[in-house]
Parts: structure tokens; sequence; C-alpha cells
């Protein structure tokens, strides 16, 4: 079973402006900004590495080289003094003290670096143990590491930053100026009417100043491409209407003429069924005329939507393929098992149904061609031949026709039932069984229930 649907022009426009808003303006804003974020981030963590380096790693060392420089000179005999400036001051302890001479938050503390928390003062402590000297503890204040911090770090990497910020914002201006006409040129398109296109306001001369460059042949292209598409479009629109004309003309005088013919008591059984013959092939080239001419349009079908009732059509299509069974044991029915109303051209569902019972009719030699209406699809099923899985796969294509081939086919019916389905968004499906028969279903979303007795 194979269903076909096509997205209208409706949804595709909505898709079209739903993306719009995701355009370059806000991929470029999107893009600086993330840049200057990315740049804050990277300074933060820049400042906090130096103030860890300076905290964890210099001061470290330099507490340690402060300890070995008192202790040599300690054992040198030269004059010490304990060290006792504005950023660091320090306590010895002659072996056995117990230590209560010192402040509480460095009595326990183990031969090592440590950072006191704030609690405990929030200074940075180096004690170094000399099991034939005593203890020396050094301590640093840790306000000290932060004014440093600020001062060779954040400050330095706040200027940069500024400094980046600015060459940043005062590229996105560039940028955006630089893409500005192309942006001109996309609202522009996308405010053309895809059934009428403006090309107008892409006239070379009446394009802005700023519009240069690249920009500047993509508008002259678009000026080009969209009169020619103009021209092609005033074009199909002169021959739909000549040809409905100029060909309905002639085939409503034939038909016309046959009628008179088919009147005149003298003509031979074989004559009546020649002209018979005649009458028929021009209903057929009728319907296949009326079904080009409303898919040459692009848009406007040409024919006015109205409400109708479908059951109404089918039994007039029913009683315009009864003649295609003449002489075949072949019953039509039709079983109406709800009905509906919808809101389209009537003439685009006769001609639908009408190639859908035609087709039918041709290839079924025996039994019945039953029509069933459902509360929102048509359901039309045959006895005849069947598909196999290959004509199945290609039923819907231009020409084609079965492995059987039958006169009185173009081998084009289901394809326009295909396109005037997808048209209208009327989901058709084939499913068929070789020998048994084939059932074509098509389903009407929007179908608006009726009663069946209403008048």
């Amino acid at each position: 079973m194979t269903a076909f649907k096509l997205p209208g022009l409706a949804t595709s426009r909505t898709l079209l402006a739903e993306r719009a808003g995701k355009g370059l303006r806000r991929k470029m804003w999107l893009a600086f900004t993330l840049q200057v974020g990315a740049i804050s981030l990277a300074t933060m963590f820049g400042v906090y590495v130096a103030s860890v380096v300076l905290k964890n790693i210099l001061i470290n060392r330099a507490l340690q080289d402060e300890a070995s420089y008192y202790w040599q000179r300690h054992g040198e005999k030269w004059p010490t003094y304990i060290p006792d400036t504005f950023n660091m001051m320090g306590y010895v302890l002659p072996n056995g003290s117990d230590g209560t001479s010192l402040p509480k938050s460095l009595r326990d503390l183990k031969p090592g670096y440590h950072s006191l928390p704030k609690a405990m003062g929030g200074s940075l402590v180096y004690v170094d143990d000399k099991p034939d000297k005593g203890r020396l503890i050094l301590v640093f204040k840790q306000e000290q590491v932060n004014a440093l911090a600020f001062w060779f770090g954040a400050v330095p990497l706040t200027f940069v930053l500024m400094v980046i910020y600015a060459i940043a914002w005062v590229t996105y201006r560039f940028s955006h100026r630089a893409i500005s006409p192309l942006i001109w040129l996309a609202n522009q398109v996308q405010s053309w009417d895809p059934k009428n296109p403006d090309a107008a306001m892409l006239d070379p001369t009446k394009l802005p100043v700023d519009v240069q460059g690249e920009t500047l042949v993509l508008a002259s292209s678009l000026h080009e491409f969209a009169s020619r598409i103009d021209t092609y479009v005033q074009r199909e629109r002169n021959f739909t209407r000549d040809a409905s004309h100029e060909l309905r003309t002639p085939m409503t005088v034939i038909r016309m003429a046959g009628d008179i013919l088919m009147q005149d008591e003298q003509l031979s059984p074989r004559a009546v069924r020649n002209v018979q013959r005649i009458h028929d092939s021009v209903r057929d080239m009728e319907a296949l005329v009326e079904a080009f001419l409303i898919m040459a349009r692009e848009g406007d079908t040409g024919v006015p939507d109205e409400d109708f009732v479908v059951n109404e059509i089918v039994l007039d299509e029913i009683e315009k393929s009864r003649v295609l069974l003449e002489n075949k044991p072949v019953e039509l029915r039709l079983i109406e098992g709800a009905a509906f109303t919808l809101h389209a051209p009537p003439r685009v569902f006769a001609v639908l149904i009408g190639n859908l019972l035609r087709n039918a009719c041709n290839y079924t030699d025996s039994g019945t061609v039953t029509v069933h209406i459902g509360r929102d699809r048509i359901d039309v099923k045959d006895t005849g031949i069947g598909m196999g899985a290959d004509d199945l796969a290609n039923a819907f294509e231009p020409f084609y026709r079965g492995g059987e081939q039958r006169q009185g086919g173009h081998g084009i019916g289901l394809n326009i039932v295909q396109r005037l389905s997808q048209r209208f968004s009327w989901p058709i499906t084939l499913d068929s069984t070789p020998g048994k028969g084939t059932t074509a279903s098509i389903r009407f979303p929007k179908a608006q229930p009726r009663d069946r007795h209403a008048t």
C-alpha cells in the first residue's frame, strides 16, 4: 500500500518564517555574546590561576627560602633576628618548648606549608623543624597575596579584557554593516508573493547605495530570474486560458453533432455504435482536458471552491461510467455508508473520481465495481485483473500501463489522480492482488459530516 501527500504552500512559508528568525543578525549576535562570555570566563580563570600560583607556589617557595636563610645564619653564629616585617613575621621555639607562647592557631601545625582558614586568621604559614635547633614558624599575611593577585593579575587582565571587548564590538559593528545589504535583500525576497513576485524592487536602478559587490550581483541575478519567472507565469496563464476556450469549443461541437446524429432513426446499428464511440471519446477527452488545465495552473485551479455533497457527484460519475461496462458481466454498485461535504472545486473532485471509475471499469471483465462512501473516505474496489508488486509500484507513473494492457486507456489516469490528490491534500492509497482486483482509497481530512436524508 502506498500513500502520497504534498505539503501545502502555506506550510512551506510558515517554515520559512520560522527559520528567518534564525538569520545572520541573530547568528552574529550569538557569536559575539559567546565570544565575550568565553573571554570573560578565560579572564576569571586566569585571575584564579594566578592567585593559586602566587599563593601555593611563589609564596611557599619564598617562605622556604626565608627559613633556609634563617637557619644558615643561625648555624654560622651570625647575629640572627626573628623575621618581623610588614608582610611577614616569625616565631622560633627551642627544642622541648610546649609552644604556649604561640598564638593558638599556630600551636598544632605540623611541619610544612599551610593556608589557614579565615576563622583562624587566614594567613599563609610555613613550619620548619630542625631537630638540633628548634622550630621556625613563618607567617605571611594572605591579604597581601590577594592584593598582589589583584594588582598584578586582575587589573592587567581587566584592561586586556576591555580592549578585547572594544575590538570585538567594533568587529561586530563592521560585520553587521557588511551583511546589512544581504539581510535587506533576503527581507525583500521573503516579502514576495509566490504567485506574483514583484521583481521591480530589485531593479539595479532602485537598489540602495550600500548594495554593492556580491550582494549587487545576487540582487541583479534575482531580478533577472524573477522577471523570467513572471514571463513564464504570464505565458502559462495565457496558455491555460486560450486552451480552455480553443479545446472545449470543438469538443462541444463534436458532442452536439453526435447527439444530433444519435437522434437520426435512419442510422444503421453499426453507425449508431460508431457515433456512440465518438460520443464516449469526446466525453473522455473533455475530462482529460479538464484535468490537464487544472493541473497546469500553479496556484489557482481556475474553478471556484464551494461546499458540495460528494455523494451527489459520485452518483453522477457512476452513471457516466455505466456505458463503459456495456456488453460486460460487471455490476457497478454504490454503497453509501455515510455522507459528507467538501469545500473544494466540485469539477476537480469529479475528474478525480471519474478517472478512478474509468480505470476500474477498463480493467474489470466480470464481477463488480463497488464505490463505498465512508465518513471521510471513498473506496473504489473492483474484481478486475489486479496488479503485481512491480505494477503497483509504478501505477502512478505517467503513461505506465500494466502487464496486461487494455484498450480505451491512455496510461495517465492514475497519474492525474495522484497529482490532484497531492494538490488538494487528499491522500490516496492503492491495494491490489493479481487476479483478485484493486482497491483505490482516498481520504479527505477536512470532510464535514452530512445527514444523508438532508435536502
